[in-house]
């Protein structure tokens, strides 16, 4: 068996390796530092693993604060990137279900004393997720010239989740020397009966998605040149495409059924009232991820785009001429010790 804990523990060396390298590499480079603000939007889904359930896209976005550490030559064209970040995000996604699920309850008797079964069918069944939470984005990357592109991970607290859940039920009587009945409410006996439910999300509360984010950059950009009126860096903007894809699983296994239905089938005398009848209104629907052989593991997928502001944060600048004990008449004197720079 593979020793997960080792293999958790590896990543994290090497997580730890590579921001000790860029971590020291900064120390040789020149550092800007900035801070800033973005906003993403994006379409959102889930990609379960062996189930009969199909994801379908629904739409997220978030938004949030970053630091932004850039090293590289002063005005080069080419620096090395680390960001830092925190903000809410919320979306919104579902499952459809792929094929009708059925439920059997055996052993059951009629109204006339006859022994069978009596059988759910669920169609049309779809569970859309709501979920609000908070993202930490851990990324470093390069910019070249007007192209950035940054890597890492986003780890994802969700604080809020809920599933609202909508279906067909079709009920019928199997017996064993007649055909099926069904749409007979005398026997409790429905077709096409909407069944709707809402409740907590059992999704889990700590995820982790790698993520890639490429695109371009306006604004602050700097010239080669160098001297007086070398503009500085103050505000630069980036559009970029990005993509998120889960790492955890975000299935929080449990041992439901995808419904709970009644056991026991309970006659009436008379005939009932359509839809009020103890098989139908003793169902209960459960939120597809919390149930046991629901998927083998379910990792979230999100598409989007995003926007960012940054503003550099204030630095000494450096002087024009390169010269200790420079005394300038033009400066009345200047000050004794400070070294200049053509």
């Amino acid at each position: 068996m593979k020793n997960t804990n080792k293999s958790v523990k590896k990543h994290q060396s090497y997580w730890l390796l590579l921001l000790a390298v860029l971590f020291c590499g900064t120390l040789e480079a020149k550092v800007t530092n900035y801070i800033g603000a973005y906003g993403q939007l994006g379409e959102w889904t889930f990609l379960p693993s062996g189930s009969k359930f199909g994801p379908s896209f629904g739409v997220t976005g978030g938004a949030g604060f970053v630091y932004e550490m850039q090293a590289g030559p002063t005005y080069g064209q080419t620096r090395f990137l680390l960001q830092l970040g925190l903000g809410p995000q919320a979306g919104m996604t579902s499952f459809m279900q792929g094929s009708n699920m059925i439920v059997e309850r055996a052993n059951q008797t009629d109204l006339q004393g006859d022994p069978f079964t009596y059988v759910y069918e669920i169609a049309n069944r779809r569970d859309q997720y709501t979920n609000v939470g908070v993202q930490i984005p851990v990324m470093v990357g390069v910019q070249h010239h007007k192209f950035y592109m940054l890597a890492g991970v986003k780890v994802n607290a969700n604080l809020y989740s809920r599933v609202n859940t909508r279906a067909d039920i079709n009920t019928f009587g199997r017996y064993e020397d007649i055909p099926d009945l069904r749409n007979m409410p005398e026997y409790q006996f429905f077709t096409n009966y909407p069944l709707k439910g809402s409740a907590k999300a059992n999704i889990s509360m700590i995820g982790m998605d790698l993520s890639l984010e490429m695109g371009g950059r306006f604004g602050g950009i700097i010239t080669d040149a160098v001297g007086y009126d070398v503009p500085k860096r103050k505000i630069e903007y980036r559009l970029a495409g990005y993509i998120d894809y889960g790492l955890l699983d975000m299935h929080a296994k449990r041992d439901l059924e995808g419904f709970t239905a009644p056991q026991d089938y309970n006659g009436a005398t008379t005939a009932p009232v359509y839809g009020t009848q103890s098989m139908i209104t003793g169902l209960q629907v459960n939120d597809i991820m919390s149930t046991a052989n629901f998927a083998s593991k379910v990792s979230g997928l999100v598409v989007g785009l995003k926007f960012t502001v940054l503003f550099q944060l204030p630095e000494e600048g450096k002087c024009v001429i390169c010269q200790d004990n420079y005394v300038s008449s033009v400066r009345r004197g200047g000050r004794r010790g400070m070294k200049y720079e053509e």
